[in-house]
């Protein structure tokens, strides 16, 4: 299985980006894992919420194929702990998808058309973190998962 992280817009934080490349060259040695970046919105000023959410939600489904699992990272999620992930990270793994796509929307959140072409949607707290915060929590725990479906010492319980 292949795993992509798509995400609106590049990491503008430079110590962020680099803790976040560093967990994705971790989750590459255990399965292939790409970041796709969807550029930010040129005239994003001049648009309504809706219309900023509906051209993202169109770049990103552009980008997902019919026999993709697409899962949303959204408030409205599901809230998992880090062993409840990990199980479902491994099912995912073990099904017969060829690959998962995770989602991090722009600052509106997502279209009405992403949310009916989702799959799954997955809550990584109740609180509220800015998206670029949100790369890097996502990015850890899926190495954290991985980690646990290895029996690696990473995650202590």
């Amino acid at each position: 299985m292949k795993v992509s992280f798509v995400v609106i817009g590049k990491t503008v934080s430079k110590p962020l980006g680099q803790i976040i490349d560093d967990y994705v060259g971790r989750i590459a040695h255990f399965v292939p894992f790409a970041v796709e970046v969807i550029p930010e919105l040129k005239n994003a000023k001049a648009l309504s919420q809706e219309q900023q959410k509906a051209a993202e939600g169109k770049a990103l489904l552009a980008r997902i194929k019919p026999s993709d699992r697409l899962v949303l990272l959204d408030e409205r999620g599901i809230l998992r702990s880090s062993l409840d992930f990990a199980d479902y990270v491994r099912k995912q793994h073990d099904s017969s998808v060829q690959r998962i796509v995770f989602a991090v929307g722009g600052p509106y959140g997502f279209s009405p058309d992403v949310y009916s072409r989702a799959d799954d949607k997955l809550s990584l707290s109740p609180m509220t973190f800015s998206h670029q915060m949100i790369r890097l929590l996502f990015v850890e725990q899926y190495y954290r998962a991985l980690t646990i479906i290895h029996h690696l010492p990473y995650h202590h319980e």
